[in-house]
C-alpha cells in the first residue's frame, strides 16, 4: 500500500510525502542533502522497510519547492518535527532514521518522542572540513541509536563514529565495509548495489527487532 499526501507545516508552505506499508510501527525516513524522497537510494530503502514497517518519507522545503541549496537548519528541523508529529499521530511508535543530513536532522529532534532512531552515513566532518561536528546533543536522547557507516566514507569514517558510539550507553554500530558515504561500492567488489541496498535494511530491520519493535 502506497498513499501520497501534501502536509502544511508552515502557514502557506507544503511538503510531499510517501507511506509504503502498514502495521504500528512507523519509520520517518529523511532524505539527504544532495537529493529528496524520489531519489532511488531513498525509494529502495522505503520499499524494503516498508516489507515490515509503515514508512514515510518526505521532501524538505528547499526540494519541495525546487531550490538546490538546502534551508538553514532551523527550518529542516521545524519541518521534520511537523512531520514527525503527523506520522506519530497514526502509529503506536514512532522511530526516526534518516540518510546523511536527513539523519542528522532526526538527531536533532529533541522534542520529538521517537522509541528509536538509526543514521545511515551519519555526516560528522562536514564536507571541506576536518573537525568533526559538535555532537553533544546525543548524550540528551533517551532512545537506542544505531549508526550505519561505510567502511571508505570519508564524511563518517567508522573510527571517528565509533569513540561517539562508546559514549553513548544505547548506541551501536555497523560498518558496511568497502562502501563511502553514498554505500557505493567499487565494481570489483563482491557484493553489487542492489545487495548493499537489501542488506543496509536488514540491519535496521534485526536492529529494530533486537531492540523489542519486531514487525506488529
Amino acid at each position: 500500500m502506497t498513499g501520497r499526501r501534501d502536509l502544511e507545516w508552515a502557514p502557506g508552505r507544503q511538503v510531499p510525502l510517501i507511506t509504503e506499508g502498514s502495521g504500528p510501527i512507523a519509520v520517518l525516513l529523511a532524505h539527504g542533502a544532495g537529493a529528496g524522497q524520489g531519489h532511488p537510494f531513498m525509494a529502495a530503502m522505503r520499499a524494503r522497510l516498508a516489507e515490515a514497517y509503515s514508512v514515510t518519507t518526505f521532501d524538505y522545503p528547499y526540494v519541495a519547492e525546487g531550490r538546490r541549496a538546502p534551508d538553514r537548519m532551523a527550518t529542516l528541523v521545524e519541518c521534520h518535527r511537523v512531520v514527525a508529529e503527523s506520522v506519530a499521530a497514526a502509529a503506536d511508535r514512532l522511530v526516526l532514521g534518516g540518510k546523511s543530513m536527513g539523519g542528522r536532522m532526526a538527531s536533532h529532534l529533541a522534542d520529538t518522542d521517537a522509541a528509536a532512531r538509526f543514521f545511515l552515513g551519519y555526516p560528522l566532518v562536514p564536507i571541506g572540513k576536518s573537525e568533526p561536528r559538535d555532537t553533544s546533543h546525543l548524550d540528551g536522547i533517551d532512545a537506542p541509536l544505531l549508526f550505519v557507516q561505510g567502511g571508505r566514507d570519508r564524511l563518517g569514517p567508522p573510527e571517528m563514529i565509533a569513540p561517539i558510539v562508546d559514549r553513548l550507553d544505547r548506541a551501536s554500530l555497523v560498518v558496511v565495509p568497502d562502501a563511502d558515504h553514498s554505500f557505493k561500492v567499487p565494481k570489483q567488489t563482491a557484493i553489487d548495489e542492489e545487495e548493499v541496498l537489501d542488506r543496509l535494511a536488514t540491519i535496521v530491520k534485526e536492529w529494530l527487532t533486537a531492540i523489542g519493535m519486531a514487525p506488529g
